[in-house]
């Protein structure tokens, strides 16, 4: 079983970024009240090569807070911990505080 993925060309592996489900009081929250659909940058792959040869380098890094669309990506499972692969066209931006 693998124990790290490393992303090829310009992919980047997300973990999803789960909103609670209750306040520190209690209160159960509905599932309607859920934040933006993000996730935090685990990897990333070397980047993708133009017409040249010439490498061109991702627009994140490990570690940033992403902004990921509603679909897409692939699912992958690593231990008991899911992930997800996006290219880097398809992050819709980076979450900053």
């Amino acid at each position: 079983m693998a124990k790290r993925l490393i992303p090829t060309l310009n992919r980047i592996l997300v973990e999803k970024i789960v909103p609670p489900s209750k306040t520190s009081a209690g209160i159960l929250l509905p599932e309607k009240t859920a934040q933006l659909n993000s996730g935090k940058v685990v990897a990333v792959g070397p980047g993708a090569r133009d017409r040249d040869g010439k490498l061109i380098p991702l627009s994140v890094k490990e570690g940033d807070t992403v902004l990921l669309p509603e679909y897409g990506g692939n699912q992958v499972k690593l231990g008991d911990k899911e992930y997800h692969l996006f290219r880097d066209d398809d992050i819709l931006g980076t979450l900053h505080d």
